[in-house]
This record gives C-alpha cells, sequence and structure tokens, in this order.
C-alpha cells in the first residue's frame, strides 16, 4: 500500500474514527485503525458496538490495506508538520510515514485480524439536516442514564410518528423529550433505542451547514447513520423503554413564567454550597411574582431570589440543582414555564410560547427539615 493526502485532513478523519475504538482489548486489532486504500483512503475503528468510518481523498498509488495502532498513529499524525503525508506498507506489515523531514516506521496488524462490521440492510431510511439531529441530540442526551442498572435507559429512544421524530431520554430521575417534524423520509411508524455513547459521538461529528443531511437506516438490530463521508453504526439497545406519554403529567395546579437566564443564575449562585461531599437540593418557595431560594449544606447557607410571572401559591418544593441546570442549559429559547403539582410529583419546563417541541420533566426531591 502506499498513498498521500493532506496532513489535516488525515488527522480529523484519525479523530472522527478513533472514538470507535477499544481503548482494552484482548483483540488487539481493535485498539486499532483499519486504513483500506483503493480510490480514496477508508479510515474505520470499531470495538464490536460502535463502528465508524470516513473517506478522505488520497492520492492512491497502491491500493492495499493495514491496521495500525489508533494512539500511535493518532500522536504521531498529530505532531506531523503541515504538509503531505505519505503512508506505505510492505509485505512484512512494516509501516512508513513520512511528511516534511519527519520519518517514522512501525509494525502494524494484518487487514485480516480486523473483525467485519455489520451490515445495516434497514427498510426504514429518514433523512434530517445535521443541524436538526445534533440539536435534538443536544436537548436530550444529558438525561440518558450512566448506570447499567437498566441498559435499555442507557440509550435515547428514537420514535417515528407519521411525520414527526421524537427522542426521549431518562435515567428515572428526570426526562427530556425533543420533537421535530420530518420532510424526507420513508420511514413507517416505528421506534428504537440508540445507545448513548454513539450518539455523542453523532452529536460531535455533525456539522452547522445548513444543507448537510444525515441519513439513518434502520435494521433489526442495528442502526446506520450516514453523516457526509463518514458513516456511524451501532447496535440497538432491547428492552422495554419507558411509556413516557403516560408519564408526562398532561394537567397543572400552578404554571409560572421564568427568565431562562435569570433562573439558571440564581441557582448556580445556590448551588455554590453544594458539593460531592456536602449534597442538599434547592429548596424553593413560589410565592406572587418571585421565587424564594434555599440551600444549606455543611458548608454553609445560600439564599437568592428569581422573579417570575405568576404565583405559585406558596408552593414548597426541592430540587436537584445539577437536574435543573442540565434542563435549563438544554433549552433554547428565552422565556420558559415551569409548570407544578404538589411538592412529591414530577415538574414540567417546556417553551412559554406554548410550542411542544421540547419537554423536561424533572422529580423533586424530598425536603427534610434542615434541608
Amino acid at each position: 500500500m502506499k498513498l498521500s493526502c493532506e496532513k489535516y485532513v488525515l488527522q480529523n478523519a484519525i479523530a472522527i474514527a478513533s472514538r470507535a475504538t477499544a481503548s482494552k482489548s484482548p483483540i488487539q486489532a481493535l485498539e486499532g485503525l483499519l486504513l483500506e486504500a483503493s480510490v480514496d483512503l477508508k479510515i474505520t475503528g470499531y470495538d464490536l458496538k460502535e463502528g465508524i468510518y470516513t473517506l478522505i481523498a488520497a492520492d492512491v498509488e497502491e491500493a492495499g490495506s493495514i491496521v495500525v495502532s489508533a494512539r500511535l498513529f493518532g500522536e504521531m499524525v498529530r505532531r506531523l508538520p503541515d504538509g503531505i503525508v505519505t503512508i506505505s506498507t510492505d509485505i512484512n506489515k512494516n509501516v512508513n510515514v513520512k511528511c516534511g523531514k519527519s520519518d517514522f516506521h512501525f509494525m502494524g496488524i494484518s487487514a485480516e485480524d480486523y473483525p467485519e462490521m455489520p451490515d445495516v440492510n434497514g427498510q426504514n431510511h429518514i433523512t434530517l439536516p445535521q443541524k436538526i439531529l445534533r440539536s435534538m441530540i443536544t436537548q436530550t442526551i444529558f438525561a440518558v442514564a450512566t448506570s447499567d442498572a437498566r441498559p435499555i435507559y442507557t440509550g435515547t429512544l428514537f420514535e417515528i410518528d407519521g411525520s414527526n421524530l421524537t427522542l426521549v431520554s431518562v435515567d428515572g430521575y428526570r426526562l427530556a423529550k425533543r420533537t421535530e417534524q420530518i420532510e424526507n423520509g420513508q420511514m413507517e411508524n416505528c421506534k428504537f433505542v440508540v445507545p448513548g455513547s454513539a450518539l455523542s459521538d453523532i452529536e460531535r461529528i455533525c456539522g452547522d451547514d445548513e444543507e448537510a443531511t444525515v441519513q439513518i437506516a434502520v435494521g433489526s438490530k442495528h442502526i446506520s447513520f450516514g453523516i457526509g463521508d463518514t458513516v456511524v453504526i451501532t447496535r440497538r439497545l432491547e428492552g422495554e423503554f419507558l411509556n413516557y406519554r403516560k408519564s408526562i403529567p398532561e394537567n397543572f395546579r400552578i404554571k409560572v413564567k421564568i427568565n431562562r437566564a435569570d433562573f439558571m443564575a440564581t441557582i448556580d449562585r445556590c448551588a455554590l454550597i453544594v458539593s460531592e461531599k456536602n449534597t442538599s437540593p434547592v429548596r424553593m418557595r413560589f410565592g406572587d411574582g418571585r421565587i424564594d431560594c434555599l440551600c444549606v449544606t455543611p458548608i454553609g447557607r445560600a439564599e437568592d431570589v428569581c422573579p417570575c410571572e405568576g404565583s405559585g401559591d406558596n408552593l414548597e418544593i426541592g430540587f436537584n440543582d445539577r437536574y435543573l441546570t442540565d434542563a435549563l442549559k438544554a433549552a433554547n429559547v428565552d422565556e420558559l414555564m415551569l409548570c407544578l403539582n404538589t411538592s412529591s410529583s414530577p415538574s414540567i419546563l417546556e417553551a412559554a410560547d406554548g410550542s411542544k417541541n421540547f419537554t423536561y420533566m424533572i422529580l423533586p426531591v424530598r425536603l427534610r427539615a434542615g434541608d
């Protein structure tokens, strides 16, 4: 194999594909990147759960394939001077990388030792702008469970219903839902769960170009996301996902309108005395046109007031500050409606203008004397 390509393009492709390589594996090849040169250069990372491959333009003099250490190759290319990088191999799997006066020699691994990625022969296909998908992921992924106690909740539910695509994440304490109308697609009504780790990679790969799209293909066990010259293939998570429609309350006794930035700043100030060792909920009392916030920990006591529109009938309720802040950061509007019933029932954050494209549900923290 012998080829040459731009260092900057190669470096970006390595960074993308390396997201799917295994950090440690009994199969050495899984810690590496598969380089395949034909018309272009194809770079693949695969850890048996998720695979990413990307194509870049290259001047290929001799076709071939080799597996190289993702860590070593990535660091090597990153430190090369700017310019054209030449990569060549011989029959003994020796790899030579040159750029300017820099010249590296190291051993590769046979491409025959690299596992084959699954094919996704999906009957359902949908196309949507990269910018929209990235926004939808950003507004829901923070609520994905980090514990493996319920593996199905370590992913995000994708639900197709007519022309609507809905993403839902839940971790047992909060729920994030985002809905978008889809114009292009050949997908019947269906639902599937995508691992949060794969969605995190997809979020980073998607760009801001208004014209750039993502092609999603759904197979029986795997899903593929085609993002420009990059394809992400991930397994589907199996199990029974929460029936979110029944979980989200429809009627509320109290609704107050808040400014997102003001509310977030108030919570941030009160949470200054909260730490991993000294946890405590932020106690909120909803009065007439104001929300009185209080937090007490062994470190000290913090109080602040956030203005609001509406009256909360002096309802007192406690929230985990991080759960509230995560939802407020993800919301993409200035004005929000905070909907409440009792101090122990789920609370809802949604856009104050009445649009229902996103909904955040947060379970309150039971308050004790002294909290």
